[in-house]
């Protein structure tokens, strides 16, 4: 055995020396390490290997791969060994290669599971222990993920299959050294990861049993029953029913006595609004026909929303209709350093309360919850339960006998609850929010600053709590102005700060939400609790599946559930487009707190799913642009599109987040995350390009040449001269000329020809539209010379589309045409349809221009449908007013009539003071010719 290697197969394949790891290379050079490790020391035939990593289908290359992937392992494994001196880890034999390692974590792992099953079976627990945990601290993911072949997938199956074997193994020897509680965590993660095992099952009912938790036991067991009836069909097992047996034990229910209890809170007096709210209440606790009351009745909401007080004045409203008894129990749901009430704590206050005994009441909470229903039977009562942590909190006591209602805040979504219906109560209206403010402030001093007042309201956030403690704060210092208190709540860094009187503070309350998720059992709630520290590392206005998991690290469908689990804790508002989330600001706020002090990792990973699902779209959208260098980047997956119409919706979708994200990295101190924000950057270009977006474009690449600049990053300094240089020509501005001269200088510095050439067309497109088309013609005549010599075929065309551009605007309609119609037989050859437009466009005014209006529709018509193919909406404005112009000289000036009607207010959208004048022009000249009247911008 080589003394040092270790091959690790229990995650990622790798191999370590020395404490360093190895990277093995390929996917399929993993496969060849995998096998051979499998059967260390032993010669493994190449057939072996080739069925391994092929399969029954192995290309006719398959054993000259083999010996390619050996040679690369080889120098993996060691790399310092010479040329001619042989290896002492891979070495081949006749038909054959063996691998001589010092150890193979999945042996040891095997090795280890073996001799503690059979101490188990002696009964030897605490043998059993030690070699089991050993061998779970081995696993550090998925075994061979990403490891192509049938020898991985069956491997990924078998190691799969025992590594739950160990974890069984596992509690049951923690069972057998009376350890039920340390097994309750890792069981009830097993169970939630494969819940069709019966055996994990059993072991949760048992280690339930062992710490007197027979009612969990009891759940588990009618959870397993219907999974199993659901998914397979099939009943429990006998060992699962033997354990079934066990949990069930009688009690003595009581005989009851049922006094009239009164235990609501007083209502408050300055309680404002909710008007809509509480019509809809009443109506279902205190039908207007003397109807059945709703039997549940939830108020969710975001913390401080005021879903308490709420409850409180419409349970005060309609008590009178409960004449039986009106109940309340705060269940400390959200309630930060104390334990939420367990239900069989709140069955057991109720039920003294209707006068049962206390030593009748059962410690089962089945029977408790048995003993609930039969002493509400026959009755009116009202239940008012403030502050659930979620469902399991509060089933046993649902559902209520016919008659009594049961009221419950939570900031949890809990509308799964039988014939429940829930209200999700919303931030408090401008008015309402005024009003909360002026009752504890003043009215006159709300009425007197009245912008200023609305200013604090958005930075209250519409929330009730976070308004009283405002409406406090102004209140114990009367010399302070409404604008005092804005201004400080303006600023990010003390807004939570500043929102804190007395014992009422923003933060807690939020605090109260995140330490529930921080401090749950169930691993979504923890991955919940992470995601929104995360999502306080990015500023944007709202975020996806995707956004979140990259962040995360972690599949998709995974943050998902973070995000819905958040959504109905209320921490994130699903917005209408299905699939998005949004932070409200004091939650955002918030969540930056909680952000992790590392954040490079997440930042560079959701940097990374942006500009690859922006370069995707982009090149989707016109594959043939060509869009800047920049870093490489790894990604899960860019976002997929299908289509340019998919990739345009998207790029529109998602351009606020791409530009505040691209923006906030370009802004951070680590050059790392500031290069990938300058790629982001980049990558819209095209897209801010086509849908003619100056001020983004202009505002985004201006921050990047500072950072390239700063950076030494002359390629990044000669992209983002280009960009500003498109950007600011759109304006009409001549600094536009400026920065395409800087990247001239700059493309010869670098002896990069295709730029260079690049930037001699731009110039050449800058002074034709600046009316200079004699000087135009020589730099377009350079970029041809130059796109030929280094064969850019790009370049040629867009050359030769210059010089007919700078011939039409001379008057040479002849040279204009030659060099137009060869551009256009070179793109259509090369399919380019984005070069096709253009030529197009141009080709339609030459046609215009020589007095043959129907072959100018006809390719004015085509370049509009290309421009709307690519979303580019300038050349969609420049069609629409030339198409008017054909059909009027086609003598047809209703047919124009669509295209002004779509220009016009195109023109008014995109901002461009020539062409929205150009369109109004024509609109006029039109409407004039068939009477109808002139429209009114």
């Amino acid at each position: 055995m080589a003394e040092g290697v270790t091959v690790r197969l229990l995650g990622p394949v790798t191999a370590v020396r020395g404490g360093m790891e190895i990277g093995l290379g390929s996917p399929r050079r993993q496969a060849l390490a995998a096998i051979l490790a499998a059967s260390p020391g032993q010669v493994v035939p190449i057939s072996r290997i080739i069925d391994g990593i092929w399969g029954d289908d192995p290309p006719r290359t398959a054993e000259q791969s083999v010996y390619t992937y050996v040679a690369g392992l080889r120098n993996a494994l060691e790399p310092s060994r010479g040329r001619r001196e042989p290896s002492k880890v891979l070495t081949g034999t006749a038909g054959g290669y063996r691998l001589r390692v010092s150890e193979v974590d999945a042996i040891v792992f095997t090795e280890r599971l073996d001799r503690a099953r059979r101490a188990i079976m002696r009964g030897d627990h605490a043998a059993a222990l030690p070699d089991l945990e050993e061998a779970l601290a081995l696993w550090r993911g998925e075994p061979l993920p990403g490891v192509p072949g049938p020898f991985a997938e069956g491997e990924r199956a078998r190691l799969g299959e025992a590594r739950i074997a160990a974890h069984e193994c596992r509690a049951e020897a923690l069972l057998g050294l009376d350890r039920p509680q340390d097994a309750l965590t890792p069981l009830r993660a097993l169970t939630h990861h494969h819940p069709l095992r019966e055996r994990p099952r059993e072991l949760l009912m048992q280690a339930l049993l062992g710490c007197g938790r027979r009612a969990e036991a009891l759940v588990v067991y009618e959870e397993s029953r219907r999974v199993l009836r659901e998914e397979l069909g099939v009943e429990p097992s006998e060992a699962l029913r033997r354990s079934h047996r066990t949990a069930l034990q009688s009690g003595d229910p009581g005989d009851g006595r049922f006094p009239l209890p009164r235990q609501l809170p007083r209502d408050l007096d300055g309680f404002v609004g909710r008007t809509k709210e509480i019509i809809r209440l009443k109506g279902l606790l205190a039908p207007w026909d003397d109807a059945e009351p709703n039997p549940l009745v939830v108020i969710s909401g975001p913390p401080g929303v005021g879903k308490s007080a709420l409850a409180v004045r419409i349970a005060n409203l309609v008590k009178d209709r409960y004449p039986d008894g009106q109940l309340y129990v705060n269940l400390r749901g959200a309630t930060v350093g104390l334990p939420g009430l367990a239900p069989l704590e709140v069955l057991g206050r109720f039920l003294r309360a209707f006068g049962v005994d206390g030593d009748a009441i059962p410690a089962d909470v089945d029977e408790a919850a048995a003993l609930w229903r039969s002493t509400l039977a026959g009755r009116r009562a009202l239940i008012l339960l403030d502050d659930a942590a979620g469902l399991g909190q509060i089933l046993p006591l649902l559902p209520a006998p016919r008659g009594t209602a049961i009221v419950v805040t939570s900031r949890e979504t809990l509308a799964a609850g039988d014939d429940c219906v829930q209200l999700h109560l919303p931030r408090l209206s401008l008015s309402e929010s005024v009003t909360v403010l002026a009752k504890l402030a003043g009215a006159e001093r709300m009425a007197a600053h009245p912008e200023e007042t609305a200013g604090l309201v958005r930075l209250c956030d519409g929330l009730p709590l976070a308004l009283r403690i405002a409406g406090a704060r102004l209140a114990d210092r009367p010399n302070w102005s409404v604008a005092a208190l804005t201004g400080r709540l303006r600023d990010e860094r003390r807004r939570l700060h500043e929102l804190a009187s007395g014992e009422l503070a923003v933060r807690a309350s939020l605090a109260a939400s995140w330490s529930a998720l921080t401090g749950s059992a169930g691993p979504v709630d923890r991955t919940a609790a992470r995601t929104l520290s995360l999502l306080g590392l990015l500023h944007l206005h709202d975020v996806t599946a995707e956004v979140a998991a990259a962040l995360l690290g972690a599949p998709a469908d995974e943050a998902e559930r973070a995000l819905e689990r958040l959504a109905d804790a209320h921490l994130l508002e699903p917005l209408a487009d299905p699939g998005r989330y949004q932070l409200h600001d004091l939650v955002r706020l918030f969540a930056a707190e909680m952000a992790p002090d590392d954040a490079a990792g997440p930042l560079a990973r959701a940097l990374s799913y942006f500009i690859a699902s922006a370069r995707l779209a982009v090149t989707t959208m016109d594959p043939h642009r060509v869009q800047a260098e920049g870093p490489e980047v790894t990604s899960s997956g860019p976002h997929p599109v299908r289509g340019p119409d998919e990739a345009i919706a998207w790029l529109a979708r998602e351009e606020t987040n791409l530009v505040a994200a691209a923006g906030q990295a370009m802004a951070s101190p680590d050059a790392g995350l500031a290069r990938l924000g300058v790629a982001l950057c980049y990558s819209l270009f095209w897209y801010q390009q086509y849908a003619h977006e100056p001020v983004p474009l202009i505002k985004l690449n201006r921050k990047a040449l500072e950072v390239c600049e700063r950076l030494g990053d002359r390629l990044g300094v000669y992209h983002a001269h280009g960009h500003l240089a498109c950007g600011l020509a759109f304006q009409g501005s001549a600094e536009s000329r400026t920065h395409l001269e800087a990247q001239l200088v700059l493309a010869k510095e670098l002896g990069d020809r295709f730029s260079e050439q690049r930037t001699l067309g731009n110039l050449a497109n800058f002074l034709v539209e600046r009316g200079r088309p004699e000087q135009a013609l020589g730099f377009a005549g350079r970029q041809l010379a130059l796109a030929r010599r280094i064969g850019a075929e790009v370049g040629v065309r867009y050359a030769l589309m210059m010089t007919g551009r700078a011939w039409q605007k001379l008057g040479r309609l002849a040279e204009a045409r030659e060099h137009l119609d060869k551009a256009l037989a070179a793109a259509l050859r090369i399919g380019d349809t984005g070069q096709e437009m253009s030529m197009r466009m141009i080709l339609g005014e030459v046609c215009l221009d020589e007095g043959d209006p129907a072959a100018a529709a006809d390719h004015l018509g085509r370049a509009l449908a290309v421009c709307r193919t690519h979303g580019n909406r300038f050349g969609e404005l420049q069609c629409l007013v030339h198409l008017s112009r054909a059909h009027r000289s086609l003598g047809d000036p209703g047919a124009s009539l669509p295209y002004v009607a779509e220009a016009v207010p195109l023109a008014g959208e995109l901002g461009n003071a020539e062409w929205r004048g150009e369109a109004e022009k024509e609109q006029r000249i039109v409407h004039e010719l068939v009477g109808v009247p002139a429209v009114r911008m």
